[in-house]
């Protein structure tokens, strides 16, 4: 069997949110278990998440109903905070710093932006340092206006090339 070094993991909204209109912290908690225990044993985890909107609709107390691109842009950026303060505390429980990279398509399609990014998650995670990478909604809409491949995808399958990851895990 072939031993993996360098995993990218992709959460999606629909894993994060586990059946609910808000972030399920059981759920969370458990993939972040997870992602710990391979941590411990000398694997690199790179995650990319994506949950902001939802987490942004909980923030503000919105409905599901509005569906509008810039209002998707809006709870991106009310819970993106939210979403990495979920996952600052629940790695911070098993003593496990994580760093935040928000990106976009754009940001890895020049060669000066992809060494940037490149050299730090590579920086991360020779730290030990969990990077918790997510499209930056707010300027980058593909996702948000509906796109069944969204940009996590995207983005995780991008990042995992960039860094040079033996396997990418695309949950939810």
């Amino acid at each position: 069997m072939t031993s993996c070094n360098r995993i990218v993991v992709k959460a999606g909204t629909t894993l994060l949110i586990h059946g609910t209109d808000q972030l399920n912290l059981q759920v969370m908690s458990t993939m972040v278990e997870q992602i710990v225990r391979l941590h411990r044993q000398g694997i690199e985890i790179i995650l990319v998440s994506s949950g902001a909107v939802a987490a942004g609709r909980h923030v503000l107390g919105v409905s599901k109903e509005e569906k509008t691109v810039p209002f998707r842009q809006v709870l991106a950026a009310a819970g993106q905070g939210r979403l990495m303060h979920v996952y600052e505390q629940l790695f911070d429980w098993h003593q496990v710093p994580v760093g935040q990279a928000l990106l976009t398509r754009n940001d890895l399609s020049d060669r000066l932006g992809y060494l940037n990014v490149r050299n730090t998650l590579l920086s991360l995670l020779e730290l030990r340092v969990i990077p918790i990478a997510n499209e930056n909604d707010v300027v980058a809409v593909d996702e948000l206006a509906g796109e069944i491949f969204g940009d996590n995808d995207n983005l995780s399958a991008m990042i995992a090339n960039l860094v040079d990851a033996d396997l990418l895990v695309m949950l939810g």
